[in-house]
């Protein structure tokens, strides 16, 4: 079947088929997924509306937010925040080989998880040379908690055969200061990677706002390099 002959609503796919999802604009990514629209709105129409849903509230869309979308509903809102979450679980492309001068290098590679509504303790592993290994999800904790054992900080990073880890978790609240739990959670780590002979190089703590805190710049006693300020909306 040529492109051409094919129904305005299936186009998105053949466009992906013949030349790769990357062709496809975000509404038509979006119209592939879901597969048809309705006799009022088609797919690429409803595309386009939940598309500037999506470019609103990014990781913290709701299946309320999308399920609103004339045409879309819950089954088909269900399909679009599965995606989101896929996509958010795999690293981007251009995370392979990075080299991490110093530790808020790694702020490019986890920001969408400055706006979510609950604490995320996320991990990333570095060779030698400071080159990104992997980053990985450790735990997802409570509102305003997260909880880690170092443990479960070291068994990947002893896996990918890591030198060195940056952990980063995120305050919903937007205030970047660390509590007395993550300053115990710290000293931990790093009393466990000093044994393992895996250095924690920082472990920073993020928000739904600007710029970052540093848990072992605090621990030592000197000035963050970077630190909050008012909470933003999502981009």
């Amino acid at each position: 079947m040529s492109l051409k002959n094919t129904a305005e609503i299936d186009r998105p796919r053949e466009k992906l088929i013949a030349n790769g999802p990357q062709s496809l604009t975000l509404a038509e990514l979006i119209a592939a997924i879901i597969g048809r629209g309705t006799v009022k709105n088609d797919a690429l129409k409803i595309g386009r509306t939940v598309a500037d849903i999506l470019m609103k509230h990014t990781y913290a869309t709701s299946i309320q937010d999308v399920a609103a979308v004339d045409g879309m509903g819950p089954a088909k809102a269900c399909q679009i925040l599965a995606a989101l979450e896929l996509a958010r679980r795999f690293p981007p492309p251009d995370r392979k080989n990075a080299k991490v001068q110093c530790a808020e290098d790694i702020l490019p590679f986890i920001s969408q998880y400055r706006y979510d509504q609950q604490e995320n303790v996320v991990a990333a592993t570095l060779s030698g040379a400071h080159e990104i290994l992997n980053i990985r999800l450790i735990t997802r904790g409570l509102v305003n908690q997260s909880q880690i054992h170092p443990r479960e900080v070291f068994a990947d990073a002893v896996t990918d055969r890591a030198a060195a880890i940056i952990l980063i978790h995120n305050h919903p609240s937007g205030n970047l200061t660390p509590s007395a739990r993550d300053i115990l959670m710290t000293k931990n780590i790093l009393d466990a990677g000093t044994i393992l002979g895996i250095e924690l190089l920082d472990h920073l703590i993020i928000g739904p706002c600007e710029g970052f805190r540093s848990i072992l710049t605090e621990i030592k006693g000197k000035p963050t390099t970077e630190t909050s300020g008012s909470p933003r909306e999502n981009p």
